[in-house]
């Protein structure tokens, strides 16, 4: 995510933190324009998605996976997968709704088209 945040802050955008816990260790914030402390756990996945214009889910990680369904559910966003994930129905089809991108800009020209 500090690469998201790095790359997002250099071409000038704004750039929230949403924080699982309770903000008492500061960690690595240096890209972060503000940051929200949820001390949610992971329920702060759903925190995320509902306030997403667009949802690029990085790498595989469970909690990834879990943004991944919520923001499937919730659907009228962009889902896209860059690396990670892929997600399968029973006969091994790729389900329809997340997009595979293979870079950052592809994956950002699929999650906000002009």
């Amino acid at each position: 995510m500090a690469a998201a945040a790095a790359g997002a802050r250099s071409r000038g955008g704004l750039v929230i933190g949403v924080r699982p816990d309770d903000g008492s260790d500061p960690g690595p914030a240096a890209d972060v324009s503000a940051t929200v402390v949820t001390n949610m756990g992971q329920a702060r996945n759903a925190i995320l998605v509902w306030s997403a214009d667009a949802v690029i889910a990085i790498g595989g990680s469970w909690g990834t996976l879990s943004e991944v369904a919520l923001a499937m559910r919730r659907g009228a966003v962009p889902v896209v997968l860059l690396g990670g994930w892929r997600v399968l129905d029973a006969d091994g089809a790729p389900v329809t709704g997340p997009v595979p991108a293979a870079t950052a800009e592809e994956a950002v020209r699929a999650a906000l088209p002009a």
